[in-house]
């Protein structure tokens, strides 16, 4: 059983509206109903606040599938930034390339916003739990992607240089 089927029974076994259990939570309906559809999943303080209000422990509301499930989706939120991120970093190159070749300085403003997208999106490609198991290398990972953005910068200010 999936924790969004187990809090769905729970909150129906004690007479709960999804607006009564979303009050005794301080959350809005629409987390609660995200909750029991399994698109989304509580913060640690709401599941802490759903053991109490149920007087069950949180080992028994989330299972070992529950945290696969969140993983999985973490996952697959990842992956969409790590696409926005290459569309970014094309776009960025693409933006560059064009400005020089067609001698036109104001395309580097959209190779600059490509370079800043990309920086933003590559940052959330790894998955939330990764970030945090692998603080020590977040520096590294930090320092190369603003290398990255150093770097398209430069193409940029050479690209301006040349041009006048």
């Amino acid at each position: 059983m999936t924790f969004g089927e187990k809090l769905k029974k729970l909150r129906k076994d004690n007479g709960l509206t999804q607006e009564q259990l979303a009050e005794k939570l301080f959350v809005t309906r629409t987390a609660v109903s995200k909750w029991e559809t399994g698109n989304g999943y509580p913060a640690i303080d709401s599941l802490k606040m759903i053991s109490e209000l149920f007087g069950i422990s949180i080992d028994e509301l989330i299972s070992d599938g529950d945290v696969e499930n969140k993983r999985l989706l973490e996952k697959r939120i990842s992956g969409r930034f790590y696409a926005a991120a290459v569309v970014c970093l094309s776009l960025s190159t693409l933006f560059s390339l064009l400005a020089y070749f067609l001698k036109n300085e104001y395309l580097t403003i959209g190779a600059g916003a490509a370079a800043v997208g990309y920086v933003i999106c590559a940052y959330f490609t790894k998955p939330r739990y990764k970030r945090f198991a692998a603080k020590k290398l977040v520096v590294a990972y930090v320092v190369s992607r603003i290398v990255v953005l150093a770097f398209i910068v430069g193409i940029m200010v050479f690209t301006i240089v040349q041009l006048k």
